[in-house]
């Protein structure tokens, strides 16, 4: 899939105007409200620290950005859930420092059968910290193959990661 550089362009910068505009929103499965802070949108253009995504990967997620509200004000039902011991990257005391901290992730997932799209909208929450939204990731979506018929393109992976 290629991208016009132009409209790339134009679509990170709309999604970052509108990411920014977020401050939270209540999320009637947790009973909380979800945070819009840095990380996530910072996750959405990285796939870790210092490593980027390809270009199609952040075009993709920051069309999708736009749904992330709707799905997390709307949602009631929790379709994963995973929690973790891991290495997390936090300043203290003006540095950089990797810490273990206890990690939880709730995972919801947005149909739109209109447009052929299934979604997955990852909140994450690090122990002593709030709730924030992390990433958002198509988990499969139509294509048509060389016959005209439908496939589905499957999207898998670690949480953490996608």
């Amino acid at each position: 899939m290629e991208i016009n550089e132009e409209k790339f362009k134009q679509t990170k910068e709309k999604a970052e105007k509108f990411y920014k505009s977020i401050d939270s929103i209540y999320c009637p499965y947790l009973k909380t409200n979800v945070n819009f802070n840095s990380e996530g949108f910072e996750h959405i253009l990285f796939k870790s620290w210092n490593r980027g995504r390809s270009k199609v990967e952040q075009y993709i997620r920051l069309r999708l950005l736009s749904k992330v509200v709707e799905v997390i004000g709307k949602s009631h039902t929790l379709q994963e859930y995973n929690e973790e011991n891991m290495f997390v990257r936090q300043k203290i005391n003006s540095r950089w420092d990797r810490r273990k901290k206890f990690i939880k992730y709730y995972v919801f997932i947005a149909l739109f059968p209109d447009k052929g799209i299934r979604f997955k909208v990852i909140c994450k929450q690090i122990e002593g910290g709030k709730l924030f939204f992390w990433s958002v990731y198509p988990s499969w979506r139509k294509k048509k193959n060389i016959l005209g018929q439908d496939k589905r393109i499957l999207y898998t992976g670690n949480l953490e990661e996608d």
